[in-house]
């Protein structure tokens, strides 16, 4: 069972006029027990979001712990619940985008379409408004095909019922155990024209890493 990997990713930041921005990334994981996924990820460039650096610590049965350095305040801060709904690094994925999140915060039901085109479609309402201000939507649609279980899309809507993001799955990576992980998807804001994409290259399944890597001091180094 793999319980570590590494891998570089590439995010494109696309504006509505065509100009695109474009950052390298390293991330780190591991498993630990419980169900916990820790995950470490630093920017390596541009230099103006160099060093800048995020430990995540993905828990199955509560919720997610997020921290972030930035190397020009040389200060680690936690990022609270209600930033789960903010962009990551200015990008259209949210900070939740990045982590599980937690199926107990949801209510989760098939619509009317799961279980055609070997696909489950599944809706999830956010059980209270205090979640979905964290969340920073008011339910979201999700396709998963049947015979893998791995998601093809979701759709966002916000407080005014409007579809404002879809986020796409383009190509799997596939992982010993039966197990993957998203290889290059994309997130497209219908209401702004802005558009973001995440490619992971380089990864390295089950490496040798510490426990002590995922920690709050190693965010400064």
């Amino acid at each position: 069972m793999t319980s570590s990997l590494s891998a570089t990713i590439s995010l494109s930041i696309t504006e509505k006029n065509g100009s695109v921005r474009n950052r390298t990334i390293s991330m780190t994981s591991k498993s630990f027990p419980e169900g916990v996924e820790k995950r470490f990820i630093k920017f390596l460039d541009p230099a103006d979001v160099r060093g800048t650096a995020m430990l995540i610590y993905d828990n199955k049965s509560s919720a997610d712990e997020m921290w972030i350095y930035l190397p020009a305040l040389k200060k680690t801060r936690r990022i609270v619940s209600s930033e789960k709904g903010k962009n990551f690094m200015s990008s259209e994925f949210s900070n939740a985008d990045m982590s599980s999140p937690s199926l107990s915060d949801f209510t989760n039901k098939h619509t009317g379409l799961s279980g055609k085109d070997n696909q489950w479609v599944i809706e999830s309402i956010p059980l209270s408004s205090e979640i979905a201000d964290e969340y920073g939507y008011s339910r979201k649609i999700t396709w998963f095909s049947m015979d893998k279980c791995q998601v093809l899309k979701m759709e966002f809507y916000n407080f005014d019922n409007e579809l404002f993001k879809i986020i796409e799955v383009k190509s799997i990576h596939s992982l010993p155990e039966g197990k993957y992980i998203i290889r290059e998807m994309t997130a497209n804001n219908v209401l702004t024209g802005r558009k973001s994409a995440i490619t992971f290259t380089n990864i390295s399944d089950n490496p040798k890493i510490d426990d002590s890597f995922f920690s709050i001091q190693n965010l400064e180094r």
